[in-house]
């Protein structure tokens, strides 16, 4: 296979972390490499990369295409709230620089059989990696409360318990076992009034609920994000691209905390509480990808990317 992988807000990425000769750099969602190959360009030709990814299909592609790099890269079949124990039993310090491209990969989602996306009748599977329940193990146990939250925090579907109580007694008279019968089930239960004023499928949010769920997406950005001034040199910079809210708003506080920590009341004139940043922030705004970026890949329209670079206090 060639590289289908089209890296989202790459001249950006590479902007915010500034790859030279000689740095150590890590790439936590190494999908099929191609941020990864572009640090490596950009730092040679002793630049160094640590790369990690749940999905070893992923990982064989970025192998391939990361082999003129040699000793130079190390692959990690790990996810990326577990950086800290990598760096230290390679014995490894922090990064210069430190890259997160969260969510569901092309790669992934072309793939039918991993049971990403509704336009494929596929296995209702939706795993990153091979370990966990699947969508449809979860389906199968989910009381209707409990799926009805689900959709609602973290698909932000706005009619999740009607979706979920149609999902619960429709699986009570066959399991719902493949994204086709999913993707039909949400649309049927949704009036269509709302499906014509939508700009997305009816089932987009109820896929992307169920995706983040399997795979413990937010807890697994909460975890990481609670470390991440720790995994930076000082000096060493953090960009994390994301692709909706629910990962843009939890990116967004957690940077703006770790930059200005102060918890004193505004009413002192001196802060007193003594908490100094950790990180200081590149920017105020997300930067997003342009019209041209847009045009030759579609998918890249809701990437944000923040970035923040480690300060000496964090040391």
């Amino acid at each position: 296979m060639d590289h289908p992988h089209r890296p989202v807000l790459l001249a950006e990425t590479l902007d915010v972390l500034a790859p030279r000769p000689g740095g150590f750099y890590i790439d936590g969602t190494l999908g099929a490499g191609g941020h990864a190959e572009a640090i490596l360009e950009a730092s040679a030709p002793d630049g160094r990369l640590l790369g990690l990814d749940r999905d070893a299909q992923a990982l064989d592609l970025a192998a391939k295409r990361l082999e003129p790099f040699g000793e130079r890269v190390i692959l990690v079949r790990d996810t990326f709230d577990n950086l800290d124990r990598h760096l230290v039993r390679l014995g490894l310090e922090g990064a210069d620089g430190l890259l997160l491209d969260l969510g569901v990969s092309s790669m992934q989602l072309d793939q039918a059989g991993r049971g990403f996306a509704f336009r494929h009748d596929a296995p209702l599977d939706m795993r990153m990696g091979d370990q966990g329940e699947t969508a449809a193990e979860l389906l199968a146990r989910l009381d209707e409360r409990d799926l009805a939250r689900v959709l609602k925090e973290l698909g932000e579907e706005p009619l999740a318990r009607r979706v979920a109580r149609a999902l619960i007694a429709a699986r009570e008279r066959e399991p719902i076992a493949t994204t086709g019968r999913l993707a039909r089930l949400v649309e049927e239960a949704i009036p269509a009034k709302v499906r014509r004023q939508r700009a997305i499928h009816p089932a987009t949010l109820v896929f992307q609920a169920l995706r983040i769920l399997v795979n413990d997406e937010l807890g697994q950005l909460e975890r990481f994000l609670a470390k991440a001034p720790g995994l930076l040199r000082t000096g060493g910079r953090l960009a994390v691209i994301s692709y909706h809210s629910l990962e843009d708003r939890r990116v967004k506080q957690a940077l703006a905390d770790y930059a200005d920590p102060c918890v004193c009341p505004p009413r002192l004139a001196v802060c007193a509480c003594g908490r100094r940043p950790l990180l200081r922030l590149l920017g105020k705004k997300a930067r997003r990808p342009g019209p041209e970026e847009l045009a030759a890949n579609p998918r890249a329209r809701s990437a944000r990317l923040r970035a923040a670079e480690r300060t000496e206090e964090a040391a």
